[in-house]
């Protein structure tokens, strides 16, 4: 049976409530960001969180997670990772075996999404890993 592109775009649309967290984080080989933001788009975190790609890192990455979604009493959570390389492999295994709902970016997405968010081409680590949250809620 063939589905039309945009009918599972709005199924995975349709997946994400308004009691969602929605996390993206922009891999690197020894350090990643992270950014937290609601189902509209909205930053939840005052900064963004940037942690080591080892088991501490995840545990602190955790800890944040858990820490946002309790203040804003956010039950769901969605966790979205642009892949560079295999280094973010360690960290969705990670995720996947802890029962979080992960997915993987495409890199060419978020360089076509850069500039809706400030209509600025420039980047930094902070402001993918945004880009990458607002992909997510958005069904990309």
């Amino acid at each position: 049976m063939k589905f039309k592109q945009s009918d599972g775009q709005n199924q995975r649309i349709e997946r994400i409530s308004t009691s969602h967290l929605v996390v993206g984080i922009d891999i690197a080989k020894e350090t990643h960001v992270a950014q937290a933001t609601n189902f509209r788009g909205i930053v939840l975190s005052k900064r963004h969180l940037t942690f080591s790609n080892t088991i501490e890192g995840f545990e602190k990455l955790e800890r944040w997670i858990e820490g946002i979604g309790q203040k804003h009493r956010l039950k769901g959570l969605i966790i979205g990772l642009e892949p560079t390389g295999h280094y973010g492999y360690n960290l969705a295994n990670w995720l996947a075996d802890k029962g979080k709902s992960v997915v993987m970016v495409n890199p060419a997405t978020t360089k076509r999404n850069k500039e809706n968010r400030d209509n600025s081409p420039s980047k930094s680590d902070p402001k993918d890993a945004l880009v990458i949250a607002d992909v997510n809620s958005r069904g990309y």
